[in-house]
Parts: structure tokens; C-alpha cells; sequence
């Protein structure tokens, strides 16, 4: 096992999961790519490949514990340990914003639910395995959203924003629990940014997003610890 620092992107297939794994690479890690979509994951492990970096492709539904367990011991037994965990693998299963079936009246339940299982619980799960394989000195992102922030909650979309901040919640537990080590768990909004999930009327690029997400995953042994941020600078729960 060599010493290159080992970086684990879940859903890395495409959008700001594949171009996190891309920075990370350039910045020296070896970059695990994580996705249900196997072809498409193993193209972005391969176009990572090519572009010089080692990249490897792993199916994983974050929502099937066998499959994280089974990342978990893959992981232990061809590195020995990983470096950074980004939790960036979700979904928005709400109606479109704005109509009248996102609101909260029209919500179905098992839409909430379905957005609670992969945007938070399989964060939650994720951590408990692959966080003490870090070995007490790491690095988690939990990619969330603005739209998770109780100090700007507004209507709508009720399974997203539930779910998001849920896993804000997540991340100040966890940071908690692992003062004294060196793990550090924060939660980053993108920000609004041009993908499958945001659209292209959304004003940031994909590297722009990005670029807020590798900022956490690549924090200082000094750097901040249970916090939620974009573009590297702090904001409100």
C-alpha cells in the first residue's frame, strides 16, 4: 500500500461528484468513484485515468448496507485506510419548485422518506463505516444546500429541504463525537450550480461548485470543525 492520500466520492459519475474527484485527483489523491451507474462511472474513472491521475470505479447504491459494507472492506483491504470521505450522492424527489404539488399539503410521505434514506441516512451510515478507517486523521464533506438552512426556510420541496437539513444535523454530530481527533466532518453548499439536479438556468458552473467541496475536503489541520459553508466561507444553519 502506498502512501497517496485515498479520496471516496459517492454518486462521482457525472455533475459536482465527478468534478470534485477530478480536483482532488490534481491535487494528488487517488480518487475513488462511487455510483449505481456502472457504465458511467467507469467512463469518469477512465477519463480520470487518462488524464493522468489513478482513479478506480466502485458500484455502490448508498442505500443498500451490504454495498456499504462491502465499500468498507474493499477499501480496508486495498489501501488500508482513506483520507476523505465526500458524502455528494443525492436526489431531489420533490415536484418542481414553485408548483402546487412541492407544497408541504401535497407532500406524499414516501417521497419524504425516499429523500430522508439517500440525502441522510446513508450519510449517516457512510461515516459509521468509512470514518474509522481515517484512523483518526481526515477529512468529511456532507454536500448540502441552502435549501436546508432553517434561517432561510421558506415553502416547498419539503423531501429535499427535510433531508438537507437532516444531514446538516448529521455533520454537527458527528464533528462532536470526534473532537480530539483529527477528522474533520462540515457541511458545504455548492451553491446554485448548472447540473442534472440544478438546471441550466442555475448561474455557477460545475467546477465553481466544485471548488467549495474540495476546499473542505483539503482543510488544515487547523481548519474549522462541524461547520456549514459555501465557497469557503461560513453561513447560517
Amino acid at each position: 500500500m502506498n502512501a497517496m492520500p485515498t479520496a471516496v466520492v459517492t454518486g462521482a459519475d457525472r455533475g459536482l461528484g465527478l468534478e470534485t474527484a477530478r480536483l482532488l485527483a490534481r491535487r494528488g489523491y487517488r480518487v475513488l468513484i462511487t455510483a449505481r451507474r456502472d457504465a458511467a462511472g467507469q467512463a469518469a474513472a477512465a477519463a480520470l485515468a487518462a488524464e493522468g491521475h489513478e482513479a478506480h470505479f466502485r458500484h455502490l447504491d448508498v442505500t443498500a448496507p451490504a454495498e456499504v459494507q462491502a465499500l468498507r472492506d474493499h477499501l480496508k483491504a486495498t489501501f488500508g485506510r482513506i483520507d476523505v470521505l465526500v458524502n455528494n450522492a443525492g436526489i431531489f424527489p420533490d415536484p418542481s419548485p414553485g408548483s402546487p404539488e412541492s407544497s408541504i399539503f401535497n407532500a406524499d410521505l414516501d417521497t419524504i422518506r425516499r429523500a430522508m434514506e439517500t440525502n441522510t441516512l446513508a450519510a449517516i451510515h457512510l461515516c459509521q463505516v468509512l470514518i474509522p478507517l481515517m484512523q483518526g486523521n481526515g477529512r468529511v464533506v456532507n454536500v448540502s444546500s441552502g435549501m436546508g438552512q432553517l434561517s432561510d426556510m421558506n415553502g416547498g420541496c419539503p423531501g429535499y429541504r427535510l433531508s438537507k437539513v437532516s444531514l446538516n444535523a448529521v455533520t454537527r454530530i458527528f464533528a462532536d463525537e470526534l473532537q480530539g481527533t483529527n477528522v474533520k466532518v462540515n457541511s458545504v453548499c455548492p451553491g446554485w450550480v448548472r447540473t442534472d439536479l440544478g438546471g441550466s438556468d442555475a448561474p455557477l458552473s460545475v467546477a465553481e461548485g466544485a471548488k467549495g467541496i474540495v476546499w473542505a475536503a483539503t482543510l488544515p489541520d487547523d481548519g474549522p470543525n462541524g461547520g456549514f459553508f459555501r465557497h469557503g466561507e461560513a453561513i447560517a444553519w
